[in-house]
């Protein structure tokens, strides 16, 4: 430390942090940035690089090692919610998915917030400066080519079942496109990972962060605010270990969606009833603080492969083509509506004012669904990667199931209660048994999907999926099964706790940017969108006063 006084402090160096700090000191190079990081600098890691490798990451040393409180709905199972500690945050422990969701989610973002530089059209031009597109070929009018984050697809990797796999899902009514990532995903899209030759894009090493200054291994007990001239100003940070740290011109807290809103509470900024609970001082009633938490989440299903010595899945010892194991072994990402007629059925059953008009009835990205080949399980049924298996992972993209973000305690290394609340509507739960329905249809239903697959695995005592499932057999199957795809947002929601400029409403020089502010669900993996919000905010305050 050379200093305890910063233009810019920002509370975590993970993806939306390491990109407000770097362009931040390329728009103001005489300004002094600082970023605290509660974990450590991983760029040189070789497991954390090899972008392959993430599953093991999972849990370790680079995960806050986050639960859910016991969910409600799922027979009070409680499930792990990772999220990266480390300077680059989750984008150094992530499995690298690349997928923008669906125009409209953008759309309805703006709508709500009344700002139209969320829009979809408002965003493009930060989903393009990010980037380094995988496809020379793509349209410049929708994708960057020269960004800081190149990716790559799994189109080369030639995986065995590839084709037949396609021809599965047009059997359907899924067809192929080539870019899913043009604001109108629904189809068939190539996988696309934030990855080169296997080798992970971290935030925190693709932005550089040059010439800010990084105070790593560091956690951050609180924002300090004053009163001045009648005014609440963010001024300064003060450290678990004592210290404080000035902020001349803002404070920026990027610490994700679980932990921006624990620093809010125990900075007194939050619902006043909970922050007296645990004796901490309020300075601003904002209830909202915490609440409006949203998240995807999926189940997963196993699949005997009918010819696996022909090596279509990890664990034959004929699936040995190197190609294969530069990225996650799977060729497509599909997105799918769920009938309308089913849909409105559901938000009447959870009493919608207007069913019509509400906003999961007004997209069509409700569900994605990919085929792994690999398969793992430790139970019910158990699963050994022996190349027998495929998996399939079938998603609910947007969610209208809330819920929140609390204190536990008033100490900062205190895990915050987490409840996603969820399947908590019965909207959530139609779209899950719907893409439950659809997968099976694919594999088990389609003459592509019948040349390599044999049936579905299930535990001992377990019910295949069928055609003839009913409601209440996939609701228990999902009750059992439900697991988090790891897209928290939600829980500092833009136009309810921050404005449209993510200026946290009340307190003065003081912003939250990260996937905690974004208001709706996007029907995609919401890195991508972090990376262009936060090249937006970099934007916002450039520009500001």
């Amino acid at each position: 430390m050379t200093s305890d006084s910063y233009d810019y402090v920002i509370v975590g160096g993970g993806t939306a942090g390491s990109v407000v700090a770097t362009r931040l000191k390329e728009g103001h190079p005489s300004l002094s940035i600082l970023i605290i990081e509660a974990g450590p600098d991983v760029s040189g890691r070789a497991d954390v690089l090899d972008g392959t490798q993430w599953a093991r990451l999972l849990r370790g040393d680079l995960d806050w090692g986050d639960l859910t409180v016991p969910q409600t709905h799922l027979h009070g199972r409680v499930l792990p919610n990772f999220s990266g500690k480390s300077l680059g945050g989750s984008s150094a422990i992530n499995a690298g998915g690349w997928t923008r969701g669906e125009k409209e989610n953008y759309d309805i973002w703006a709508q709500l917030v009344k700002d139209s530089r969320w829009s979809y059209e408002g965003l493009l031009p930060y989903f393009r400066k990010t980037e380094t597109y995988w496809d020379p070929n793509g349209d410049s009018t929708v994708h960057g080519f020269d960004g800081p984050i190149k990716m790559e697809a799994a189109v080369n990797r030639q995986y065995p079942l590839r084709e037949k796999v396609k021809d599965a899902w047009a059997a359907v009514g899924a067809l192929y496109k080539r870019d899913m990532n043009d604001g109108n995903p629904i189809g068939l899209g190539e996988l696309i990972e934030n990855r080169v030759n296997g080798v992970r894009h971290i935030a925190s090493s693709a932005y550089g962060l040059k010439d800010v200054e990084v105070l790593t291994e560091t956690l951050v007990k609180r924002v300090i605010v004053t009163e001045k001239d009648g005014s609440k100003v963010a001024t300064a940070v003060e450290l678990v270990d004592g210290r404080i740290l000035a902020a001349r011109r803002e404070i920026i807290v990027s610490a994700g969606t679980y932990r921006s809103p624990q620093i809010l509470m125990l900075s007194g900024l939050g619902p006043q009833k909970e922050l007296q609970q645990h004796g901490i001082e309020a300075i601003l009633d904002l209830p909202d603080v915490g609440r409006h938490l949203q998240d995807h989440f999926s189940v997963n299903q196993w699949w005997k492969l009918k010819e696996p010595e022909k090596g279509l899945s990890v664990g034959s010892p004929v699936f040995n083509n190197p190609a294969h194991f530069k990225g996650l072994p799977l060729d497509f990402i599909a997105t799918q509506s769920v009938p309308k007629e089913g849909l409105l059925k559901a938000l009447s059953t959870d009493k919608e004012a207007n069913p019509e008009l509400h906003p999961v009835a007004l997209q069509r990205g409700h569900i994605e669904v990919y085929i792994l080949y690999l398969a793992r399980n430790q139970e019910d049924p158990v699963i050994i990667p022996d190349g027998t298996h495929i998996t399939t992972s079938t998603m609910c993209m947007l969610p209208t199931s809330r819920g929140s973000i609390q204190l536990k305690d008033a100490n900062p290394e205190t895990m915050p209660l987490i409840d996603p609340n969820y399947l908590a509507t019965e909207t959530d739960r139609y779209v899950l048994r719907e893409g439950l329905r659809k997968t099976h249809q694919v594999l088990r239903e389609t003459e592509a999907g019948q040349q390599f697959v044999i049936s579905e695995a299930v535990g001992e005592g377990g019910q295949q999926v069928s055609a003839d499932s009913t409601d209440e057999e996939l609701n228990d199957l999902i009750r059992r099964r439900l697991g988090t795809m790891f897209h928290p947002a939600g829980s500092v929601s833009m136009g309810k706790v921050v404005d449209s400029e993510l200026r946290v409403k009340g307190v003065d020089r003081l912003r939250v940017v990260d996937a905690s502010v974004i208001p709706v669900p996007i029907a995609g993996h919401i890195q991508n969108c972090v990376y262009a919000l936060a090249e937006q905010a970099a934007n916002m305050i450039i520009g500001s006063p």
